[in-house]
């Protein structure tokens, strides 16, 4: 036994000079073996008389010792006697410990709920168990994994910026679109020297523009930046060299004879990011580039290949949402290479899995214009990330409400399962959501599951493709599925009356609905009650809520609302005029 009778039975075993990572793991596990049982559990360096778990370099007196070919995320767990043995990578003895309580029944659902059993008496497993993941970049931005790390590592998710005590997460020096931001900047370049970006129509470009990717002067100039960022940085062993987030790519004579070439306007970037590789090369060994393989440069090159430090990011941005990638019809998906050939994102991934040593994906997993609004994915998570490992993807980015005050359409599940499909893409789906909605939505569990079911039900049957960017006038969001919608949510409600915080996470995925319904009055109709309005904008602040749209905040949105607009977007020049959120 490690307790019993509400008193502990065993101690948790550290070395005498743990790292920070082992005394981390040691302290949690003692906060949540104190829940669990209700007794005082302590830890020490001393061997135990009795039986004891034994974390990272103290498991040695246990006879078990760390495979290293498991990396820094994976662990092994076994019991030795009535003794257990916990070791694992710089992460991986962190994760190593919350995989034993949730094997004593913990689950960690969000920042601020979670499951923790409650047994005075508790007894030593029989475990004999090894993992380490397909994935070594797993992150997504939910703002439960972004604004609270602790969780973040609960959920085995690398996140930037995580503190080393908590295992770390995977830093970029610079992060994506870094032509104008971080290489050349066009107020400071263009002017004396226009020939550094990129020619469209016979013509150098000053404003959304690209870089001329073939000019000597501009190679020279990425090579001094990276490495003055690499130096500048020397924790992050990733930086992103990488097109702006608009098309106007180079099409000079140089430029495009490469692409021509090659077949793909990703040539040129290649052969650009590989020239950087190389000459960093031997300052930086252990230095990844990544750059995007997006939109106008998502197809794989013929002959060219990417420099062994190159990582190809691939962008699934065209895709369909409601169908996996595998099975999904809509041929209108497909983008053109140079010579108009069209191809699918399946066929670019496994293109790109032939030429390149290492590939991560970048995903989708929202409607941008309308947080609020449902996005019938849920039938494609497990499928896509399945292809993406099957195509041997070494990391994922799942892209999410990145609102500061996250968003309803379910959010705190879909990121749930989205981190355990980041760790195990073969995981128990139906398992895991069945989990969480009982004890999240509790009596309600049973009918959100309705509702999931009955949306993604009428998407298959009526073969309804959904976009990342979609306004909610879909055919899934008409009056009388929203009515289907509502009569599930009316017996969410009742069944969790009297508790209130079931009632109100109900009250919150409710407001999907609710904004859905004005909004296509509004767009359809013309019809705007200012009442009802007032009240959906109090309560979404009451939720803690903040935007409603990706790029503008939620009082332009209220305006576009009023005015008969899609979007407050709408209302700029540029959609990235309003710039980040901040509260």
């Amino acid at each position: 036994m490690l307790s019993k009778n509400q008193k502990a039975t065993a101690v948790i075993l550290l070395s005498k000079s743990p790292t920070p990572q082992e005394d981390y793991a040691a302290k949690e596990l003692r906060h949540y073996l104190n829940m669990i049982t209700g007794a005082l559990f302590t830890i020490t360096d001393e061997p135990a008389d009795g039986n004891c778990i034994a974390i990272g370099s103290a498991a040695e007196k246990l006879g078990v010792v760390y495979d290293t070919t498991y990396g820094i995320d994976g662990f092994t767990i076994r019991n030795v006697g009535e003794s257990i043995a916990i070791v694992g990578g710089k992460r991986g003895v962190i994760y190593g410990v919350y995989e034993l309580l949730e094997y004593y029944g913990c689950r960690f659902f969000t920042s601020v709920c979670e499951k923790i059993p409650v047994k005075p008496d508790l007894p030593t497993l029989t475990i004999d168990i090894s993992e380490t993941p397909t994935l070594e970049y797993r992150v997504h931005n939910y703002r439960e994994f972004t604004q609270f790390h602790r969780f973040a590592v609960k959920s085995r998710i690398t996140t930037a910026g995580i503190r080393d005590e908590f295992g770390g997460g995977v830093d970029y020096a610079w992060f994506v679109h870094t032509f104008d931001t971080q290489i050349c900047d066009p107020e400071e370049f263009f002017d004396s020297n226009p020939e550094y970006f990129s020619m469209v129509d016979g013509k150098r470009l000053k404003h959304m523009t690209q870089l001329c990717l073939t000019n000597p002067d501009v190679v020279q100039i990425a090579i001094d930046k990276v490495r003055a960022a690499l130096r500048a940085k020397p924790h992050c062993r990733i930086i992103s060299v990488s097109a702006n987030d608009w098309y106007n790519f180079c099409t000079c004579s140089s430029c495009a004879a490469i692409d021509a070439e090659e077949e793909t306007n990703a040539a040129s970037l290649i052969q650009f990011v590989n020239q950087i590789a190389e000459a960093i090369n031997d300052e930086f060994p252990d230095v990844i580039i990544d750059t995007l393989a997006y939109q106008h440069t998502r197809q794989a090159p013929k002959t060219l290949r990417p420099h062994p430090n190159v990582c190809i990011r691939l962008c699934t941005i065209e895709a369909c949402f409601a169908h996996p990638l595998a099975t999904c019809n809509d041929d209108s998906r497909k983008t053109a290479r140079p010579d108009g050939t069209r191809t699918h994102v399946l066929e670019d991934l496994a293109d790109w899995a032939r030429v390149c040593d290492r590939l991560y994906i970048w995903d989708y997993t929202t409607g941008f214009a309308h947080y609020p609004a449902p996005h019938a994915n849920w039938n494609v998570l497990q499928p896509n990330m399945q292809a993406f490992v099957r195509y041997n993807a070494k990391g994922i980015f799942e892209q999410a409400c990145g609102a500061i005050g996250g968003s309803t359409d379910l959010n705190e599940l879909r990121a749930y399962i989205i981190a355990k499909l980041l760790w195990d893409a073969n995981c128990d789906v139906e398992k895991h959501m069945r989990e969480f909605c009982d004890h999240f939505y509790g009596a309600a569990g049973e009918y959100v599951l309705e509702y999931i079911k009955t949306m993604t039900d009428k998407v298959d049957a009526d073969n309804i493709h959904i976009g990342f960017n979609d306004q909610t006038d879909r055919a899934y969001l008409t009056n009388e599925m929203l009515d289907i919608y509502d009569a599930i949510f009316d017996n969410a409600e009742a069944a969790v009356v009297g508790d209130a915080v079931r009632h109100m996470r109900v009250a919150k995925a409710r407001l999907s609905l609710r904004w859905v319904r004005m909004k296509n009055a509004q767009m359809r109709d013309g019809v705007v009650d200012a009442a009802e309005a007032n009240q959906f904008f109090t309560d979404w602040r009451a939720h803690g809520l903040t935007r409603i749209d990706e790029w503008c905040c939620a009082e332009y949105s209220l305006r576009a609302l009023l005015d008969g607009k899609w979007r407050g977007v709408e209302y700029y020049k540029h959609w990235t005029d309003e710039g980040p959120e901040r509260l």
